[in-house]
């Protein structure tokens, strides 16, 4: 099974409730920080990717058609061009309630962990946020760095900018999919995020 849409957006982006809907959508299993969460196959193999292992895309997303959300997030780059027809989609919400979530949860689990190589700070505080992550205009200027380089490396055919409250309609168009007859899922785990994040 080859992955058949990248997610580019950052955590707190409305990312849980888009892996809810591309499963619902037929493009499940979805590969989100949760699958990292309960398995500790995928988490030895992506805190060993985060340590500088060679990666096996193909063996990091065996099983899985989509992936979004941290820890994949982070490697859109590779993984728009290992997976060339993948439909690709930026979870986007403004840079400041992006910040407000991202601090209530995400970096609340960071905060709380001991353990070096967890990816809440191997992967998220230290690759992505440079060992910033409490320092919030580093933070908002990396999300925005982000932002701008997806939507100027991606082309606009192939690039789907999700907001937050877009529903269904233009996800379902970008992936040639009807609207299902049922509420766009909207997922907001708090406190999943910031206990697991200190171990994961």
């Amino acid at each position: 099974m080859a992955i058949r849409v990248i997610g580019t957006g950052f955590g707190r982006t409305g990312t849980d409730s888009m892996r809810e809907a591309l499963t619902i959508l037929g493009f499940g299993p979805c590969h989100h920080m949760f699958e990292v969460m309960a398995n500790e196959d995928q988490k030895r193999l992506w805190r060993a990717l985060a340590q500088g292992a060679t990666p096996d895309w193909n063996q990091l997303f065996a099983g899985y058609a989509s992936c979004i959300d941290w820890p994949s997030a982070h490697y859109w780059r590779d993984l728009i061009e290992f997976y060339p027809d993948a439909r690709v989609i930026l979870t986007y919400r403004s840079p400041e309630s992006w910040w407000k979530s991202f601090e209530n949860t995400i970096l609340a689990g960071i905060s709380q962990s001991t353990d070096q190589e967890s990816l809440g700070l191997a992967l998220i505080s230290r690759q992505v946020f440079g060992g910033r992550p409490h320092d919030r205009a580093n933070a908002i200027a990396v999300y925005d760095a982000n932002v701008r380089a997806v939507i100027a490396t991606v082309p606009p055919g192939r690039l789907l900018v999700h907001n937050l409250g877009d529903g269904w309609e233009p996800l379902c168009l970008h992936l040639g999919v009807p609207v299902p007859d049922q509420s766009y899922p909207n997922r907001n785990n708090t406190k999943d995020f910031q206990s697991a994040l200190a171990q994961n």
